[in-house]
């Protein structure tokens, strides 16, 4: 398999892991038990730096910037699919970097997620690795 192939089917995973995680982390189940500490997270208030925030509010903002950055990175891994052989082979830094930030979110998702984010994120990490590799190679 080609480079571009790998960076476009990764971009494509990417898009939809951006859709589902902004649509889903903020989803509960109540066989979870968790209603009184949801509820808890709303409703207590604290300063931060001169603003009145609650946890849900803490929560909300790192669900959402997750969301952006796997759009982000769905732009990016397609523009790379894009990219002539000679000047992908020249963006081994950016594209290691991109293969490398995934591997760690592999990590943190096997650590502390479930089943659907840790097979994507082990996909995406596998793509993006092996883009990068033959990325390198055609240089």
């Amino acid at each position: 398999m080609k480079a571009p192939i790998l960076y476009r089917i990764s971009s494509v995973l990417l898009l939809l892991f951006a859709v589902a995680h902004t649509l889903g982390f903020r989803q509960s189940d109540p066989a979870w038990g968790v209603d009184a500490l949801l509820g808890s997270m709303r409703s207590l208030h604290f300063d931060v730096q001169g603003s009145s925030r609650t946890y849900w509010d803490l929560f909300v903002a790192a669900g959402f910037s997750v969301g952006v950055f796997y759009l982000f990175t769905s732009v990016l891994a397609w523009q790379l699919g894009g990219l002539p052989a000679e000047t992908l082979a020249a963006m081994r830094g950016p594209a290691w970097a991109l293969a490398l930030c995934f591997a760690a979110i592999s990590v943190v998702s096997w650590r502390y997620l479930f089943t659907l984010p840790i097979v994507f994120s082990i996909v995406i990490t596998v793509c993006l690795t092996a883009a990068a590799w033959l990325s390198a190679k055609t240089g």
